[in-house]
């Protein structure tokens, strides 16, 4: 698709550096793609809204003023997205990449999702939903190079 710059959404997990690889990695290979994704910054995603709305002392409405902001960037950047990697890591269950990915899937959005092989069996009505299925960084950009030019 001569001339088209994909729109690449990345979900999930914060804690590695696997959105820089991907990026690297598509950079290297001169792929026409913009990337977006969450705020990635823990502790401005989790206070964005008592920080700007005021405070809450329920942690629920303190959680659900922040989830609600941090809504309007990931429901806007997916629906503007061409294909969404979600990432599920190591440390931390990414509850918030599952839904990401289901938002997507109900969007029709092609997705990718990268994660661990250990992770199969809790994640496999994701990995149903997906298009691909991928272990590494490494395969996510030749998955996006092939998608994209065609060219293995």
């Amino acid at each position: 698709m001569a001339g088209k710059t994909w729109q690449i959404y990345l979900s999930g997990e914060i804690h590695t550096d696997w959105r820089d690889q991907i990026e690297m990695g598509c950079a290297d290979l001169d792929l026409p793609v913009v990337f977006s994704a969450p705020v990635t910054d823990h502790a401005a995603s989790d206070d964005c809204g008592v920080e700007i709305l005021g405070p809450e002392p329920n942690k629920f409405w303190h959680d659900h003023k922040g989830a609600q902001l941090n809504a309007i960037r990931t429901r806007t950047l997916i629906s503007e997205a061409d294909i969404v990697v979600v990432r599920f890591g190591d440390k931390y269950k990414q509850w918030n990449a599952a839904f990401d990915a289901g938002y997507a899937s109900a969007l029709g959005k092609p997705i990718i999702v990268l994660h661990p092989p250990e992770h199969q069996h809790a994640l496999k009505e994701v990995d149903a939903a997906a298009l691909a299925v991928a272990e590494t960084p490494q395969q996510v950009v030749r998955l996006l190079n092939y998608a994209i030019s065609g060219q293995l």
